[in-house]
């Protein structure tokens, strides 16, 4: 009885947020106010504009939002064809009424991953694993929407056993927004954190190695089967409901490629007026691209356009001419210190490339 009226209650909370989540879906997750600074000064680099938008966010936006930036056409990798084709054949009943039942669940999903500042579109990721369902068990443990294993889920907060959080979509979902966005600082890359959720760092950081890539596609034999086979439904997933690509089904040099094309080949460019808009500001140090992006809300292939061979010219101990917007400035001078100890962290975690537990 007691487990009865908590579903009924955590079924509450839920119609209550998907209500709350429909009313505020057009509300951008970046603008908050720390990040609208934009005096355009700045004491310890140069400002390239004169007149600096007042919140970059919405050039990302445009950049990156799915009828704006979205890269059109993208044709699924040759490797995964075959799997996609089949995958979405033989679903393509089930995964058509999802987009209507599940509608309530993705409201949610959308709500809460863009608040991390992780792609919407991996709201997918639940899909595969547990069709949304929160009663799902795999054979390893894992549970609920989300999939998560049992200490993954005490380290992100959420409590096991007789009241199992990870049943919680809102809870899980949180949750699995923050292991989604620690693996892409580890990462950089979403077809590695989606191979990373479902089998373990340990298992891909040892692929890596074994296959000297970080490409999927090259290290994928490397992979337990069932994990190779994980990222291909995601892909076939996405494909489905999106009807597309987009830079979570890609590589991290393959994002990075279709984005940059996209953005330089727009009329009206709005990746050039980021750039207008941008002041850089010198440093030295261990610091992490990926790390820099992720504390600035950037999107990491953009990040990377603005600030190329960063890690590289950094890892020969040289001066780097950081290029940020100029709303963002502030943000960075409080942060830099947390920055650089996270990046410096990442840097001795993948030098000792140690197996590590996984959240599956």
């Amino acid at each position: 009885m007691k487990r009865l009226d908590r579903r009924v209650g955590v079924l509450t909370v839920f119609l209550l947020l998907f209500q709350f989540s429909s009313f505020c879906a057009g509300a951008n997750p970046n603008d908050r106010t720390f990040l609208k600074d934009s005096s355009g000064t700045d004491t310890t680099g140069k400002i390239l504009a004169t007149d600096p938008v007042k919140d970059s966010s919405k050039l990302f936006a445009s950049l990156l939002s799915p009828d704006e930036g979205k890269v059109s056409n993208f044709s699924v990798n040759p490797q995964a064809k075959s799997f996609v084709d089949d995958y979405i054949r033989r679903h393509n009943r089930s995964l058509n009424n999802m987009k209507i039942w599940g509608k309530p669940y993705f409201n949610l999903y959308d709500h809460i991953l863009s608040s991390y500042g992780v792609p919407v579109q991996l709201k997918y990721l639940s899909v595969i694993e547990s069709s949304l369902s929160n009663n799902a068990i795999s054979w390893a443990g894992a549970v609920g929407p989300w999939q998560i294993m049992e200490d993954a889920a005490r380290e992100h907060g959420l409590k096991t056993g007789y009241y199992d959080d990870r049943l919680d979509y809102i809870k899980s979902t949180n949750a699995a927004a923050q292991i989604l966005k620690e693996l892409y600082s580890t990462y950089g890359d979403w077809l590695l954190v989606i191979a990373a959720y479902n089998c373990g760092t340990g298992n891909v950081n040892q692929a890596i190695a074994k296959g000297r890539s970080r490409n999927f596609w090259e290290i994928q034999y490397y992979l337990p089967e069932e994990t190779r086979n994980h990222v291909k439904k995601f892909i076939a997933t996405h494909y489905f409901f999106e009807g597309d690509g987009s830079v979570v089904t890609m590589t991290a040099s393959e994002a990075q490629n279709a984005v940059f094309s996209n953005a330089v080949n727009k009329p009206a460019d709005a990746y050039m007026e980021l750039v207008a808009s941008c002041a850089t500001i010198n440093i030295y140090g261990k610091y992490n691209s990926v790390v820099i992006a992720n504390t600035l809300m950037m999107d990491i292939t953009v990040f990377n356009q603005l600030n190329p061979n960063i890690d590289a010219e950094l890892a020969k101990g040289g001066i780097y001419p950081l290029r940020i917007p100029a709303d963002k400035v502030s943000l960075f001078q409080a942060k830099k210190i947390e920055i650089l100890k996270q990046s410096v962290e990442l840097f001795l975690n993948q030098a000792s490339v140690e197996p590590a537990a996984g959240t599956k």
